[in-house]
């Protein structure tokens, strides 16, 4: 079998490496001339609405899928009239409008944040009113990794904050075209939530509606991108975790879903709000690579290709450090036991995500004893000691 995957990031790359011992082949439609993925099956360089790749992807391909969820949704629109999309076209359409997506987890019973939709900055004013300060405001659409939002702490950042994201207004131009590159759509105000930690769940359904789902994940960020996941999450109730994964659960089959979805939580006073879902693999599953009996990826390329599901049970305890900018060198990192190297094959640049490093343990205190050690040989950890994470 041969998938086509709209996208040739690292996410693309590791999909690769997941399915070729499955005995599946890759395409990959992506802009980019240096997509990494490219190491892993064909590059079929093109822009993802481009009329003559999408019919060449369709006609070589049995099966679909992307690797991010800003690939166009027109894209996935045009494919599924030839070859099955998953995950399947509606996902991605509600997961790249902040506000669909609150709506549709509120539809679900999933509790999310107080939000309101943001058109005109009389909108936001009306909007703080109703979610109170201190508040974020966000791009409906095109965010990601911190890009597109502000956080407002009182009411004279409300101007500054409308004018960073849609720039000046004027009385041609009173509606929000936000001016972020690459971000386009309109504005969402959301309540800014006291929470104790960002977690995230992974689940996968294939196409008989069988579901497994993975650990809870803690995660911790700094300049809005994901620095360290640790698996399974610390000291998690499991009442919080069952309802994790029923959250989970509710949104494969509201979606009739195929492959992993990832959704990201609040934990806040014992209960659990809905932030985001991700439509794809995601980086908060890298850890399932060497943590658990069955990666994402694979689990992901078994959905979409129409086999089984394997395990989804962890192997001890893990934690994944992302790359971001920097190289340690991978001989050190190596030494430290049950660590793991992974290299994107990309240039360096700062804030670019260019590898992982993965650390498996069997008790929470040798994994904080291994990340200390991945510390000390260069592995960049968020200033939170490694130590002290386990240590509530």
């Amino acid at each position: 079998m041969r998938i086509g995957v709209l996208g040739g990031g690292q996410l693309g790359r590791m999909l690769g490496l997941a399915g070729l011992p499955l005995g599946v082949q890759f395409t990959f439609l992506d802009p980019s001339e240096e997509a990494c993925a490219a190491a892993v099956g064909r590059h079929l360089r093109a822009a993802y609405t481009d009329p003559e790749a999408l019919h060449e992807l369709a006609r070589t391909c049995e099966r679909a899928t992307y690797e991010f969820e800003n690939v166009p949704f027109q894209a996935t629109a045009e494919l599924v009239r030839s070859v099955p999309v998953y995950p399947p076209p509606p996902a991605l359409e509600v997961a790249q409008d902040r506000l669909r997506e609150k709506e549709f987890f509120r539809s679900l019973g999933i509790p999310t944040a107080e939000f309101a939709a943001v058109d005109s900055l009389e909108d936001l004013e009306a909007a703080v009113d109703h979610v109170g300060l201190p508040a974020v405001l966000k791009t409906r659409r095109m965010g990601y990794d911190g890009k597109g939002q502000r956080i407002l702490m009182a009411p004279e950042d409300l101007q500054a904050a409308w004018e960073a994201l849609t720039g000046p207004r004027t009385e041609s131009s009173p509606l929000p075209t936000p001016r972020v590159e690459g971000l386009s759509g309109g504005l969402l105000a959301e309540a800014l939530v006291p929470f104790r930690r960002e977690l995230s769940v992974l689940a996968a359904r294939d196409s008989w509606g069988e579901v497994v789902c993975y650990p809870v994940v803690e995660n911790h960020h700094e300049g809005g991108i994901l620095r360290l996941s640790l698996a399974p999450a610390p000291d998690l109730d499991p009442a919080l975790e069952e309802l994790a994964h029923a959250y989970a659960r509710r949104a494969l089959e509201a979606l009739d879903y195929v492959g992993v979805l990832c959704v990201e939580l609040f934990e806040v006073d014992g209960r659990l709000l809905a932030n985001e879902m991700a439509p794809r693999v995601h980086n908060s599953g890298h850890w399932t690579i060497e943590g658990a009996c069955t990666s994402q990826f694979a689990n992901h390329v078994r959905a979409v290709a129409g086999l089984p599901l394997g395990s989804p049970r962890p192997r001890g305890w893990c934690a994944m450090v992302n790359l971001i900018g920097h190289r340690p060198d991978p001989a050190a990192v190596l030494r430290v036991p049950g660590a793991s190297f992974h290299w994107y094959g990309k240039a360096v640049r700062p804030g670019r995500k260019v590898g992982h490093v993965t650390v498996c343990a069997d008790r929470p205190e040798q994994l904080a004893e291994r990340l200390d050690q991945l510390r000390r040989c260069g592995v960049p950890l968020p200033a939170r000691a490694a130590a002290g994470l386990f240590r509530r």
